[in-house]
């Protein structure tokens, strides 16, 4: 074999080992209950039965994507919810992926990092989702995968009756419980930081604004802002109320008339802006990626916080990685399980 194919091959075979330890995440320390909060293992006839820890009434239920793309901030935001609860034993996580992935991988990825955590994995099937899909202002937007959070009420269990939505770009400061527990009042569907300041015309086209068919949407209605990427949904009242059709729906007028720019926000807006149950903004201190367009640095908002979210164009492994961190990426950081540089130490 000449020499020139020969060091070729080595190449290469160094370029798959380079990228094979790229993706390798460390196992994260193993997250106890404090003395008051019993395990629900313990409530359980089979404490290794995953199906029946996904039926626990007392489980905090977390509902996340998993995808390669963005799995580096998935497993950070789990470490950051593990090591902040009161009663991480009881934290149940539902990851939902593309259908066409490879299972098996993103089952063994979690499960090396986080092996004692309670997890189910749901398909999703993304040609049935982009059939509703518009094109948006970035084309991160327009990943199926963004559209999941519609479709949790049919994809979870029926017996999970409650759960909180998490983005992958995000990391919790603060006892997720504490969120999980939220009332949500009369019959809101669902609970999420609402900001009423904001230009709310912005979400919308002017064809939007222009035909009062459409802008009477809001009419007797608070139109408040809500970042989607941080929700408690009472997955009960979803599924009575067929809130994915409704969803859908608008979703269908929007491929027949451009009615919004910006992925799948504006629908939820449509349905539930003015009808939420509010969260304090400390759950939900978002825009640290900057905006859809350049991702510019921001700051934290002044206020406590319990919860930082990179929603925006920038995210913080990016801007890590390509040595052009924004200061609050410092924040993220500790909770990166990737084997880089960045990384807290094994």
């Amino acid at each position: 074999m000449p020499s020139a194919l020969v060091l070729l091959l080595l190449l290469l075979l160094l370029a798959v080992s380079a990228a094979a330890n790229a993706a390798n995440f460390r196992e994260a320390p193993q997250f106890y209950n404090s003395p008051d909060c019993p395990s629900i293992a313990e409530d359980l006839e089979d404490p290794d039965a995953n199906e029946q820890h996904l039926c626990f009434d007392r489980a905090v239920h977390v509902a996340m994507t998993l995808d390669t793309a963005y799995i580096r901030g998935s497993m950070a935001a789990v470490l950051s919810v593990l090591q902040h609860s009161s009663c991480p034993q009881n934290v149940i996580f539902h990851f939902v992926y593309f259908a066409s992935a490879n299972v098996s991988s993103l089952r063994a990825v979690v499960s090396r990092s986080f092996p004692y955590l309670k997890f189910q994995l749901y398909p999703f099937d993304e040609e049935a989702a982009s059939r509703f899909i518009s094109t948006s202002i970035r084309s991160a937007l327009d990943c199926p995968l963004n559209y999941a959070r519609s479709y949790l009420g049919s994809l979870l269990p029926t017996c999970v009756g409650r759960v909180v939505y998490l983005d992958s770009d995000l990391i919790l400061v603060d006892d997720i419980a504490k969120l999980a527990a939220h009332p949500l009042g009369g019959d809101s569907v669902l609970a999420a930081p609402e900001y009423c300041n904001a230009n709310f015309t912005t979400y919308f086209t002017p064809s939007f604004w222009s035909n009062p068919s459409l802008s009477l949407t809001f009419a007797n209605r608070k139109a408040c802002y809500f970042n989607t990427g941080v929700m408690v949904i009472d997955l009960d009242r979803w599924r009575a109320g067929d809130y994915t059709a409704k969803i859908e729906d608008w979703m269908e007028l929007q491929k027949r008339m451009r009615i919004y720019e910006l992925g799948s926000l504006p629908p939820f807006l449509l349905v539930f802006s003015g009808r939420i149950t509010p969260v304090d903004h400390r759950w939900n201190q978002h825009g640290l990626g900057g905006d859809n367009i350049r991702g510019l640095c921001r700051n934290l908002h002044p206020g406590p916080v319990s919860l930082l979210h990179w929603s925006g164009k920038g995210k913080p492994w990016d801007r890590l990685d390509a040595n052009r961190p924004c200061p609050v990426d410092a924040l993220w950081a500790p909770y990166d399980l990737l084997q880089t540089p960045f990384s807290i130490d094994s």
